[in-house]
């Protein structure tokens, strides 16, 4: 897979549609690069009767959708499905086919909810929030059913802000800060909260929740040193999008001091 692969085979006229990350894709490579990297993305909207037509049709692939119509509709190991795909172009080298090997073991002693925490992750990774915000609302609604410590429902709310902020949607994003920092008290989590609070509210009022919530000083010196050099961005390119680059490092900044 290192490097570029050449199409083995012929392209589709008609792509096939990635329902999960809103994509068509045209050949068996674009296939085999989904299915690697997205692992927690592999579900029944993907792996049914439209793919297997797709294969025998478009890519003239009948044996390799004979392999897998009988798993359509089962629950089926990824190694039934992915193996066969895979091996239909070599696509992986030995060191990737290890790496892939003790991915999907991981991925295989996990519970359903990690799982589907993983997934909500996965979509995060792809920009697809709507689908993200989805699934971890559904676990937020599980409450104690879900098998997660304090610390990875505090993830959860945290990454479920980040996709509403994504979407502009910063009040339901407060919210989810909110509660992200009530499951420990962690300081990571007061400092987002408090960076977006200040966001889409006045000094005054941020001031004022800053005091309420008895913040130490060196985090309300911290929080005022990135917001100083957020405002002291030029306009221009403030407008040209780095609001997003401001979350986006906000975000890699959390999950690195959290692990998550």
């Amino acid at each position: 897979m290192s490097g570029y692969i050449l199409c083995q085979v012929k392209k589709a006229e008609k792509p096939f549609y990635i329902e999960n990350i809103s994509t068509n894709i045209y050949s068996i490579e674009e296939l085999c690069y989904y299915l690697y990297n997205n692992l927690y993305l592999i579900d029944s909207s993907l792996i049914n009767r439209k793919l297997c037509t797709w294969l025998e049709d478009e890519l003239e692939l009948p044996k390799l959708a004979a392999k897998l119509r009988p798993y359509i509709g089962k629950d089926a190991g990824l190694e039934e499905i992915l193996y066969p795909v895979f091996k239909e172009i070599n696509y992986l080298a030995y060191e990737e086919l290890k790496s892939l090997n003790g991915r999907i073991e991981t991925r295989n002693s996990e519970s359903e909810d990690i799982r589907e925490k993983r997934k909500g992750d996965a979509l995060m990774e792809n920009r697809m929030y709507v689908g993200a915000i989805r699934v971890y609302q559904k676990l937020i609604d599980k409450g104690d059913a879900a098998e997660f410590t304090d610390e990875m429902r505090e993830r959860i709310f945290h990454n479920q802000g980040c996709a509403y902020s994504y979407l502009f949607q910063m009040d339901k994003a407060l919210d989810c800060f909110w509660n992200a920092w009530q499951e420990r008290k962690s300081e990571e989590a007061l400092k987002v909260y408090l960076l977006a609070y200040r966001s889409v509210h006045s000094q005054e009022d941020f001031e004022k929740t800053e005091d309420e919530l008895k913040v130490e000083e060196s985090i309300r010196k911290e929080i005022s040193g990135i917001l100083d050099k957020f405002i002291s961005l030029p306009e221009k390119q403030v407008a040209s999008g780095e609001t997003d680059r401001f979350l986006e490092k906000l975000t890699r900044e959390y999950h690195r001091s959290t692990g998550s």
